[in-house]
């Protein structure tokens, strides 16, 4: 047979047994090309080698059969119903295949041909297989090497309109016909870590010889896919510190101990350790690129503060954005009391701010009167314009990706960024997700912070739960209630926060002070009601996640989760994370009678664990990285062949290998990388905020 090199971009549509009308039925599995279509892996395997005898076979176990079609008909059952059927026997008996509904199938076959068949037996009258899977032997396939039979089958996901024998022939006469496939792995890198070459995995993925050969197919493709990511993302890393100027700090000599001299508290080893990587990133001459993780409250503002003090002190603004006007009201009042008395110019920009201030604010920013300006992620995209950025910092958003943070340098912005986040991220997303940054993490709580008692409950022991409240408010304390929806919908009988602040106020509470806030309100109403909350005049809030960030009150000690199920552990731990920030013992009690076993698992695990990376690796392998993260919020494309879980070690090795290579070719120009970079080009153009490599 001639050997061909795989048309990478070829239509699938120009195949043998394609045409139109089947790639459209194929492009919804995401199949267009020849490439697309030798790259649908399986989402699991059958083994079919072994064949079994009809005498052997008992009923509820699977088996392959080979035998002779004896007869075969169509008949019509008493209640009207179609059926093809055949009897098949080997020598030792007789076994009745049988499908319903498709009587079109007597044409396909004939008294006296072999066939295998692949099912479950079942003894009714007599031994039958519903619907098996089959395979009818020309003389010339006496070796049985079909796509079908005698091998370990891949089944694949499919839609509707496509059927595993459509799919799984297309692929093995496409693989059949396509001897060679063109090697994106540089030969050293698949020499060092013995992988196997591509036109080997990509067979053996499909249509494996055995297991083991299976299992090196695996490795491969998983280890490719990883490769290229992380080589992309070790692209933008390198082109943006080589590239870009940035802000070169200086640091004042005793600055650092002058800081830590203002703080009412003792900073922790995880905070000074920060705060001195953030000092060499802001005095080097390339722009700092860090990502902090923290635990809730572990003190990344502290830092964060000593970053902007850092850049006004060398005649720089500093900018915060975070992902709600809550947050930013909260951060507003903290920087606000710490600047302030050095002299330096805090500002507020949010929506809520009047159109006279807003345009104010906006001259003082760009005539450089304005030290700190805090606001949502608007700031950077309605023409806010800085006399002289020197740092920006992203608070709170953990779903700002690799695309969003180009925008910054497609704007022109050379500054410093720092990004901030209180949801820990297991380190197989942070490799992928955050794979272009440095990285900091804080796992040190500050002194004092006394561990939150969690406690899992059913809905028949809430008035108990309420109880506890009480006796709670009574001694002083305040109290939060969560509800995952602000109103009844038909769908869902989720409690309501309408309807639950309406209860407990009428029928619970009616001698306590209750609040109720949500995302609709205004924002001038929520940080009035947070107002009333951090100065004790509204003893519960009742709320919707409204408060999963940046809220700071000390003397809340309970907060109450409804239908806690409904989250994540993420977000349970960001919950979690406003009370117990105070002297007192705070409990954190979950409401829930879970329907499935995952979120029973996530309810078990919350219950147990207080450490928040902890949560997140549990969190991540009951629901996934696309779950957790929301994958395309982050301008990456999904990880389709790995599991960050499963392969760790792959993705591991594999950022290894391509961070060391990008070192070596920074653009990829090497003859041995061409095929490489390629990829990655077209793979990745537009979303990692470059659009040519070198």
């Amino acid at each position: 047979m001639q050997v061909k090199t795989l048309p990478q971009d070829k239509k699938a549509q120009y195949l043998k047994g394609v045409g139109p009308r089947r790639a459209k039925q194929i492009s919804g599995l995401g199949i267009t090309t020849v490439s697309d279509l030798l790259y649908y892996l399986p989402r699991r395997y059958e083994d079919r080698r072994e064949i079994s005898s009809i005498r052997d076979a008992r009923s509820g176990a699977i088996y392959t059969i080979k035998g002779r079609i004896k007869r075969h008909g169509v008949w019509k059952s008493k209640k009207g119903m179609v059926i093809y059927e055949m009897v098949v026997n080997d020598g030792t008996g007789d076994i009745h295949g049988v499908w319903y509904n498709q009587p079109y199938l007597k044409k396909y076959f004939k008294g006296g041909e072999d066939i295998i068949l692949y099912g479950k037996a079942e003894r009714f009258k007599y031994l039958q297989m519903t619907h098996p899977d089959y395979e009818i032997l020309k003389k010339e396939e006496d070796s049985l090497e079909t796509a079908h039979m005698n091998r370990i089958v891949p089944i694949y996901p499919l839609t509707r309109d496509v059927t595993q024998r459509y799919l799984r022939a297309l692929i093995y006469r496409a693989l059949d016909n396509v001897k060679t496939l063109k090697e994106t792995l540089p030969t050293a890198v698949r020499a060092r870590n013995k992988l196997v070459d591509i036109r080997f995995a990509v067979k053996n993925i499909h249509f494996p010889g055995n297991f083991e050969s299976l299992k090196m197919a695996h490795r491969r493709i998983v280890f490719e896919e990883f490769f290229i990511l992380e080589s992309a993302l070790a692209l933008v890393k390198k082109k943006v510190k080589r590239e870009s100027a940035g802000v070169r700090h200086k640091v004042e000599k005793g600055l650092f101990e002058s800081f830590k001299r203002m703080l009412p508290f003792k900073l922790t080893k995880g905070q000074i350790d920060a705060m001195k990587k953030i000092e060499e990133d802001m005095m080097s001459p390339g722009p700092m690129n860090r990502l902090l993780q923290g635990e809730v409250a572990s003190g990344k503002t502290v830092v964060a503060m000593y970053a902007l003090l850092l850049t006004i002190k060398n005649g720089f603004q500093g900018a915060i954005m975070v992902p709600t006007e809550t947050l930013a009201q909260q951060h507003y009042l903290t920087m606000s009391e710490f600047f302030m008395p050095l002299g330096i110019n805090v500002r507020l920009l949010i929506r809520s701010t009047g159109n006279g201030a807003k345009e104010e604010i906006k001259k003082e920013l760009k005539e450089g009167d304005v030290d700190i300006i805090i606001g949502t992620h608007s700031l950077i995209q309605e023409g806010i314009l800085f006399d002289r950025i020197g740092l920006i910092i992203i608070d709170e958003q953990h779903k700002f990706g690799v695309s969003q943070r180009a925008l910054f340098r497609k704007k022109g912005i050379k500054s410093d960024v720092l990004i901030m986040t209180a949801t820990p991220i297991p380190r197989t997303l942070v490799l992928t997700v955050y794979g272009d940054l440095d990285v900091s993490v804080i796992r040190q709580m500050p002194e004092g912070r006394l561990p939150v008692s969690t406690y899992w409950v059913e809905e028949e022991r809430k008035e108990m739960v309420y109880k506890f409240i009480r006796e709670e408010v009574l001694s002083g304390r305040q109290a939060y209630i969560l509800c995952p929806r602000i109103e009844e919908t038909q769908k869902s009988s989720l409690s309501a926060a309408k309807a639950v602040y309406e209860h407990l106020q009428k029928d619970v509470f009616p001698d306590l002070k209750l609040a109720l806030i949500h995302g609709r309100m205004k924002g001038s109403e929520k940080g009035r009601l947070m107002r009333h909350f951090r100065g004790n005049k509204i003893n519960i809030l009742v709320s919707t996640t409204l408060i999963e960030v940046g809220i700071d009150v000390p003397n809340a000690t309970v907060m109450v989760i409804e239908n806690a199920d409904r989250f994540g552990l993420a977000q349970l731990h960001q919950l979690r994370g406003r009370i117990g920030r105070g002297e007192y013992k705070s409990y954190c009690i979950l409401i829930s009678d879970p329907k499935g076993e995952n979120a029973r698992r996530r309810l078990e695990a919350f219950e147990q664990l207080q450490d928040g990376f902890e949560l997140a690796e549990e969190d991540l392998s009951i629901r996934g990285p696309g779950q957790l993260l929301g994958t395309r919020q982050h301008g990456l494309p999904e990880i389709k062949y790995g599991n960050m879980i499963a392969d760790k070690d792959i993705l591991e090795l594999a950022r290894r290998e391509a961070f060391e290579l990008v070192e070596k070719d920074s653009g990829l120009t090497d003859e041995r990388n061409r095929n490489l970079r390629e990829v990655i080009l077209n793979r990745y153009k537009g979303k990692l905020g470059f659009f040519k490599v070198g």
